[in-house]
């Protein structure tokens, strides 16, 4: 049986970029978004990284021990999923970018593209990563 960690990104927005929305209306279409699922509106998650599940370990461990970075991606290993949204952003980049010299190459990969989509998350911020253990 081979495990993994599996990151999905938001991968489709339920707002029409053709138009603008006027900055005032932006939080009830955030807001909106939130309780869409009460609503009938399902999120599109497409796969943007996948780990094994030991290297997922390895990789984690880099970060600062005690960190709230470090707690909060050892939630996969707790209780099987996280979510990282916007409020994530800044303390994780932080963490991640800061490991980055104690990495293995393959580490500083995951890295570079975690920053990635955290950058995407801090430019659009109803953009959120699930991250889960699966078992083959």
């Amino acid at each position: 049986m081979s495990e993994k960690v599996v990151f999905s990104q938001l991968s489709r927005k339920f707002i029409d970029e053709n138009d603008a929305t006027p900055a005032e209306a932006q939080q009830v279409v955030y807001y909106s978004l939130a309780i869409g699922h009460h609503l009938g509106v399902i999120d599109c998650l497409e796969a943007a990284l996948t780990c094994p599940w030991d290297e997922y370990l390895a990789w984690i461990a880099t970060l600062e021990a005690g960190s709230d970075a470090r707690r909060k991606m050892e939630g996969v290993p707790k209780y099987g999923e996280i979510v990282i949204d916007f409020n994530h952003v800044q303390m994780l980049a932080r963490a991640f970018d800061e490991a980055r010299a104690a990495q293995t190459p393959q580490q500083q990969e995951w890295s570079k593209l975690m920053l990635s989509m955290l950058h995407d998350i801090h430019q659009e911020s109803a953009i959120y990563l699930m991250v889960r253990r699966l078992r083959d």
